[in-house]
């Protein structure tokens, strides 16, 4: 991985680190905050039969983390391509 100048490299590793943080910072939200944290509120809405609150901490946080992982495997596609450092 070469990068065309110091400044790119600095640049792509900004942005990879923003993603990162806005990404855990949504995984923290649905696994620790709808699953634990927001419970009871979300246990008055029904989802597919069950709770919401406790199809969250079962499986939804689940879906969200994979769903997180393709996101950020899109991304970071798209970022190693602005930046010319993608693998062709």
């Amino acid at each position: 991985m070469a990068f065309r100048s110091d400044e790119d490299k600095v640049a792509y590793w900004k942005e990879n680190l923003s993603l990162l943080v806005k990404l855990l910072i949504i995984w923290f939200v649905v696994s620790f905050g709808a699953g634990i944290l927001f419970v009871d509120v979300l246990n008055q809405i029904q989802f597919f039969g069950f709770k919401l609150g406790f199809w969250f901490a079962q499986q939804g946080a689940i879906y969200v983390f994979v769903a997180l992982i393709f996101v950020y495997m899109a991304k970071m596609n798209a970022l190693d391509r602005k930046y010319g450092v993608n693998e062709e």
